[in-house]
């Protein structure tokens, strides 16, 4: 039996954000039940209701009287995936996670195949490649392809169901929504990629929970993630770059100015403004450049704290675990 029971070692943990999915979920626990009975493994499924205003509630809570390996956290208000990851990791007892929604488009019976890449050690990701017909094909195709060009991340699908190692989630910064960049956030940080095809259903019920208003959200994101990633460790290469460009643009403009007026007797007041505009504006990015120099080595210095902490928690379990 490889469905794990309370209290119980488990090694792959399903982490299942859910909004408004009670007539989804009594079937996805089924077919998690089917596809997990004969796995070498011991799995486990964490659902999030997030907030749920249908009768997901009370169908959790029969799922999990009935089958143990069935933990059910609970938002009482919306927060969105990414909470709803995090909220699931600090209860999932698993080395290996895997984010599945409730929505049946992705069936359980493909997580092996997601997690076996992980388990032999060739990889530390796997994010699926979706097959099938997709109402929003363009607009991921577009945003993937983005993703590949700005971040150089070799993957088909960056925003499909996908396993990790557990490591993968400190990785993630928790803002809203920013889940979606976690491939491309842990690639950053060394974590090594691959993908596998999974298939896409239509959905059986419920409603979908992404609309057109999502996509200038997402553009935005994509560009605040991708100047994290670049300039994130280094804030005064792009604003101290900038600030000495504007500073000696308006060094070139006040002496043109000056030798209009003086030489040539032309005085054009316009040419003062922009002198003050280039150079004040340099100025200001400098100074937005050593704040964020300082910023970042403040974030750096949380880090390695928060690495040593891992260390000693580890090192603490190992000795708990050999006595």
């Amino acid at each position: 039996m490889s469905l794990a029971r309370p209290r119980e070692p488990v090694q792959v943990s399903v982490l299942v954000p859910a909004k408004d999915e009670a007539e989804n979920l009594p079937e996805f626990v089924s077919l998690c039940a089917a596809a997990f009975r004969d796995l070498p493994y011991p799995c486990e499924v964490v659902v999030v209701d997030d907030g749920s205003q249908d009768d997901t509630p009370s169908v959790l809570q029969r799922l999990a009287a009935e089958h143990p390996f069935v933990t059910v956290v609970t938002h009482r208000t919306q927060r969105g995936i990414a909470d709803a990851l995090r909220s699931a990791a600090d209860v999932a007892r698993g080395n290996i996670y895997v984010f599945y929604p409730a929505d049946l488009q992705f069936l359980p019976d493909e997580i092996p195949a997601l997690v076996e890449p992980i388990r032999l050690g060739q990889a530390d990701i796997v994010t699926g490649t979706k097959q099938g017909n997709y109402e929003k094909a363009f607009v991921s195709g577009v945003y993937n392809r983005l993703c590949r060009w700005l971040f150089g991340v070799r993957v088909t699908d960056l925003n499909a169901v996908k396993a990790y190692r557990r490591e993968v989630t400190g990785t993630v910064p928790v803002r809203p929504d920013w889940h979606r960049f976690m491939v491309v956030i842990a690639a950053a940080d060394g974590f090594r990629v691959t993908q596998r095809r999974v298939t896409l259903y239509p959905r059986r019920a419920g409603k979908s929970k992404f609309g057109l208003g999502r996509i200038p959200v997402g553009v935005f994101d994509l560009l605040s993630v991708w100047f994290q990633l670049r300039f994130g460790r280094k804030p005064m290469l792009f604003f101290g770059v900038s600030g000495a460009v504007l500073f000696a643009l308006g060094f070139l403009v006040g002496a043109a100015a000056l030798v209009l007026r003086f030489g040539f007797g032309v005085g054009f007041r316009p040419l003062l403004d922009l002198v003050m505009v280039l150079v004040i504006s340099g100025i200001a990015l400098f100074g937005f450049g050593f704040v964020g120099e300082l910023l970042a080595g403040q974030r750096e210095e949380t880090r390695a704290l928060a690495r040593a902490v891992e260390q000693l928690s580890r090192e603490l379990e190992r000795r708990t675990r050999d006595s």
